[in-house]
């Protein structure tokens, strides 16, 4: 097919470009910037922002179906930010497929939408999205991915998936935060009860989403639905945390914070960094006090059934991947 990839240079949707070539779609790529490496491929790269709807409706010209993967992610910055790119960047990718009539939109959304700071174990997609956000990107995540089930139509077939946690070689957020902040040492544990969590492997989220991509089509099972999507091993948080950090030669996460604490810090950080209007993000937030200290992995039988979903790299085999990247000279 004809596939267009928004945010085809990035960590994900790099991985799902170099599937799609893999086996013989012409990929072409939306993003901000250029990529040597996707010119290495012989990927057809177009330049432009989610948010200009001109250019971005040209980009899809001609093409069969749409990934829509670029966001803006982050745990800091303004409403309008988020809303711009997330939500009126989402519009105008529904905008476009209906234009050039493209009846395949697979969204990349985010387990985060449905996150209300308590402890998810095994939640399904029967998960309601919570009256409460405590950070900018889930909000306009979720309302993003409502956009787009509710443009599911006879014309116009869409789904949505929900990859967690996604690392790997090539990983420039995850991975490189954890290292970062591990050399330093500033990784604390909040708390200690063993929360569980599942990731997801970089190639077997592409992956899922040319299942998607392979299944959806105007009236099919899988139209106007959303997916959870992950390894299917749930491990304790910081027991992932400390393999993560193995794979780059150092040590453990042993001191520990409170919950309460962790909280309570996050939001006198947040509270400075919005006064005084600094530069970058607070060392600490609510939401990602929330989630470093609860339980969140979910259930993909779903996935599993409708998508044929099933993880080929374990996580065991994907640090083993992982370690050999950072041994390469990467973060």
């Amino acid at each position: 097919m004809n596939v267009l990839v928004t945010g085809g240079g990035g960590f994900l949707g790099g991985a799902i470009v170099r599937q799609l070539l893999e086996r013989g779609d012409a990929v072409r790529s939306y993003s901000r910037g250029a990529y040597p490496e996707l010119a290495r491929l012989g990927v057809e790269q177009l330049q432009g922002d989610l948010t200009d709807r001109r250019d971005l409706t040209s980009a899809a010209q001609g093409c069969e179906c749409v990934y829509h993967v670029a966001a803006k992610a982050g745990i800091w910055g303004s409403y309008q930010e988020f809303h711009e790119v997330n939500v009126t960047g989402t519009e105008n990718v529904l905008t476009a497929c209906r234009l050039h009539g493209i009846n395949k939109l697979v969204y990349t959304s985010s387990p985060s939408v449905v996150f209300d700071g308590r402890d998810v174990t095994g939640g399904d997609e029967s998960l309601p999205y919570p009256a409460h956000f405590e950070a900018h990107y889930p909000h306009t995540k979720a309302l993003a991915e409502q956009l787009v089930l509710t443009a599911n139509c006879s014309d116009l077939a869409t789904v949505a998936l929900r990859p967690h946690l996604i690392w790997g070689p090539g990983d420039n957020h995850l991975v490189p935060r954890i290292i970062a902040k591990g050399r330093a040492g500033k990784l604390r544990r909040i708390g200690n009860r063993p929360c569980l969590v599942d990731t997801v492997y970089v190639d077997n989220a592409a992956r899922a989403h040319l299942l998607a991509g392979d299944k959806l089509t105007p009236g099919s099972p899988i139209a106007g639905r959303a997916y959870f999507i992950s390894n299917g091993e749930p491990i304790p948080l910081w027991e992932m945390v400390n393999r993560i950090l193995a794979a780059a030669d150092l040590p453990p996460v042993t001191r520990t914070i409170s919950p309460r604490m962790a909280y309570a810090v996050a939001g006198l950080c947040e509270g400075i960094w919005s006064l005084f209007k600094l530069s970058g993000e607070p060392p600490m937030t609510r939401f990602v006090a929330q989630e470093l200290a609860t339980a969140h992995w979910f259930n993909i039988n779903a996935a599993r059934k409708d998508l044929d979903y099933d993880p080929e790299i374990t996580i065991a085999e994907g640090l083993v991947k992982l370690r050999a990247w950072l041994k390469d000279g990467q973060p």
